[in-house]
């Protein structure tokens, strides 16, 4: 059987379970090949949990999990990545100690498209470093040390470390929490770039602009189910997700 290459991720009944509470309830998901999708939904949705499953930090209850047509259910994260797929988190991580470029450096050598050995010696990996920071807005600070850099630089070197393993599929948790308007609108614009070369992008966010704005398709999560598959543009106009965001700053954040 040929496997359709079109279909990168695809999630049929999955279910995460703790003790009785189902943070995950029978989720059915699916990503193409360049699609970009925003996913909401109020705190306590089950969105990182979801993500948590997928990406192999968390083993599902029930249902299965499919990346380029093979089976990934309870895979481990170190090897998810050398099958396609990479993620960035909430938190902003990084090695403190080493530079911005010895960071991206870092992740090559031992990401997916790792040979084993010295990677870290290779010049066509240090030539690809240094034009993936140009591309994502680090040359002026690939020397720094990570400790010293900024909220919104560590979050766009999350970025860049995951993209040296040319991903099939790029996970992104809450990309632009804790940044300020002008730095989400730069962020924007990089999503928006890597969105412009066809990559496969799918992110949690609660800065609906951000959500609008990037995604070609919205997925709203509460109480661990999918209530809204559909256009970001279509979102305000939901009587479901109205009534699920009503009296909170949801669909009305302007950040």
């Amino acid at each position: 059987m040929v496997t359709d290459t079109t279909t990168i991720l695809e999630c049929r009944g999955v279910v995460k379970r703790f003790g009785a509470l189902a943070a995950v309830d029978g989720v059915d998901f699916t990503v193409q090949r360049g699609e970009v999708v925003g996913v909401g939904g109020p705190n306590g949705a089950g969105k990182t949990t979801f993500f948590d499953l997928i990406s192999g930090l968390t083993p599902t209850t029930e249902g299965a999990i499919k990346l380029l047509g093979q089976d990934i259910t309870g895979t481990a994260p170190h090897k998810l990545c050398h099958l396609g797929m990479a993620r960035t988190f909430q938190l902003n991580s990084g090695f403190d100690h080493m530079s911005v470029f010895e960071n991206v450096l870092v992740a090559r050598a031992f990401g997916r498209r790792s040979s084993g050995g010295l990677v870290l010696t290779k010049q066509q990996d240090k030539e690809m470093a240094r034009a993936l920071l140009s591309e994502i807005g680090l040359d002026d600070i690939a020397a720094e040390k990570v400790a010293g850099i900024p909220i919104l630089a560590r979050k766009k070197l999350m970025v860049a470390t995951a993209l040296m393993n040319e991903p099939e599929i790029l996970l992104l948790d809450e990309p632009v929490g804790g940044l300020t308007p002008p730095e989400i609108d730069e962020f924007i614009d990089l999503m928006l770039s890597l969105k412009s070369r066809g990559m496969t992008l799918v992110f949690i966010e609660h800065v609906m602009r951000f959500l609008t704005t990037v995604a070609d398709r919205a997925v709203m999560m509460h109480q661990g189910k999918v209530i809204y598959d559909g256009a970001p543009d279509g979102l305000a106009s939901d009587k479901t997700v109205s009534e699920v965001y009503l009296g909170s700053s949801g669909l009305g954040d302007a950040a």
